[in-house]
């Protein structure tokens, strides 16, 4: 009997293992200050404010963002938060995020609205490429947005439906040329619409 339940029990050290490797979710926005971050010196930004526990994106002509000042992971790491296009037409909480040596946007509802995906990849954008999906997002109303980078693969979740599973691996990562660079490290983006963020955090993995 002790033969038979010894694989259970290594299954199970094996379990907790991993679990230990996950770190806890640190949280990266205090809820009333833009304390950590820094206005995104877009051309054309629009306003960047803080209200009602959220961080406000005004629709810029074309882009308005913030920029993460602190360390963060090159890989292996999940970064997760809320989001709600609150008023416009394209993407309203777009997350730049480093990859190794590289960095790559997480488009959230561009080209006309509704396309998700990877900016880029292998040269081509979100609208080009394998991570393209499309996702309706009403208006004021909150997305959960998580995104997973190992050296492997980026995985992304809307609601904790996945949206996008790629293989990395191998594979050029880039930005987008234009201005999306000045979000490197870490930054969120909207495009002539009006968006907020609130509850972000990451954790190592």
């Amino acid at each position: 009997m002790a033969l038979r339940r010894l694989p259970v029990g290594l299954l199970l050290c094996a379990l907790a293992g991993a679990q230990a490797k996950t770190e806890a979710w640190k949280p990266m926005f205090d809820g009333t200050t833009l304390h950590g971050w820094r206005e995104t010196v877009f051309t054309g930004h629009g306003k960047v404010s803080v209200a009602n526990g959220a961080i406000r994106l005004g629709a810029g002509a074309p882009m308005t963002g913030v920029t993460w000042n602190g360390d963060f992971p090159k890989s292996g790491y999940e970064i997760r938060f809320e989001a709600s296009r609150v008023e416009g037409g394209d993407f309203f909480a777009s997350l730049t995020f480093p990859v190794a040596d590289s960095f790559c946007t997480w488009v959230t509802g561009g080209w006309g609205g509704d396309i998700v995906g990877l900016s880029s990849i292998d040269g081509w954008d979100a609208s080009d490429n394998e991570t393209r999906a499309y996702f309706q997002f009403e208006p004021a109303h909150w997305y959960v947005f998580r995104l997973q980078v190992t050296a492997e693969r980026i995985r992304a979740w809307i609601d904790e439906k996945e949206i996008i599973n790629a293989e990395i691996a191998g594979r050029t990562i880039s930005l987008r040329r234009g201005e999306m660079n000045l979000s490197a490290p870490l930054g969120f983006a909207s495009y002539n619409t009006t968006g907020a963020i609130r509850k972000i955090e990451y954790r190592a993995r």
